[in-house]
């Protein structure tokens, strides 16, 4: 794939679609050329349809497949705007970059927490502590991978445990094939309007004690901080792993990554 225009760059991008649509939409309206690489095709239907934009489906099994993919498309940079919990890939970017002395740049989502008597940090899935669990209604609101492990675990607490799992085939399947009654499982896509939220409703009807989510700063998070907050549920937050990034851009904010990418490659909207 050649590019014929001198002000043309390539830009690979590494994301979901939380931030993935918008920095793909800003870079095109840059003139970058755009590769953005996605797990599963129902993330990549979150992004426009461009010729400037290429969409990849699948995941990268390892540092070689990356340097492989950078060298044979060409790009210039590349942007890490993956899940503060997808470990793996973020590892394995960054030791490619470094390999190949490519510039990483990395945006972290920032998780925007709200000040709440009712929301508690945990160093993991199985770490709440300070609460009754016997007989307790507890949401995991923690994706499929872990799930039957971590109920399995609150089950043998006492618990009573629930979930509400995005609406994917292998999420379905994940929960449907976990310890959890199946009448306790939602399938249910993350609200993302503040004015009416679907997982208030479900805490509500399902009389739930506790909520345990990631500290990922995504709409799910947001939403589950709004519905215990001013109520006697609490939500239960598992920390952000760490990872260290070796000659990387950091970014915490969306635009301050938008202008050092202009000023660096000298673009202007």
């Amino acid at each position: 794939m050649q590019n014929k225009e001198k002000c043309h760059e390539n830009v690979w991008i590494l994301s979901g679609t939380s931030e993935g649509p918008a920095l793909a939409n800003k870079l095109l309206g840059l003139n970058y050329v755009v590769f953005v690489s996605v797990v599963t095709y129902r993330a990549s239907k979150s992004y426009v349809d461009n010729p400037k934009l290429h969409i990849i489906t699948g995941r990268l099994n390892n540092t070689s497949e990356i340097i492989k993919f950078i060298e044979k498309n060409k790009i210039k940079h590349v942007i890490d705007a993956t899940h503060p919990f997808a470990l793996i890939i973020s590892s394995r970017l960054n030791k490619a970059c470094k390999k190949i002395k490519k510039p990483l740049i990395v945006f972290a989502r920032n998780s925007g927490t709200k000040s709440s008597k009712n929301i508690n940090y945990i160093s993991g899935l199985k770490n709440i502590e300070g609460v009754t669990l016997k007989n307790k209604n507890i949401l995991l609101a923690i994706g499929s991978k872990l799930l039957d492990e971590t109920a399995i675990y609150y089950l043998g607490c006492g618990a009573n445990v629930f979930t509400r799992v995005i609406p994917t085939q292998e999420s379905i399947t994940k929960a449907f094939g976990s310890c959890i009654k199946n009448s306790n499982i939602a399938i249910l896509e993350p609200s993302k309007s503040m004015d009416f939220i679907y997982e208030k409703k479900l805490c509500e009807y399902w009389e739930i004690d506790y909520v345990i989510c990631r500290d990922s700063g995504s709409y799910a998070q947001k939403n589950w901080e709004e519905i215990i907050y001013e109520t006697n549920m609490k939500l239960f937050l598992v920390k952000r792993p760490k990872l260290k990034y070796e000659d990387a851009y950091l970014f915490f904010d969306y635009h301050e990554l938008i202008n050092y990418m202009k000023k660096s490659t000298g673009k202007h909207e």
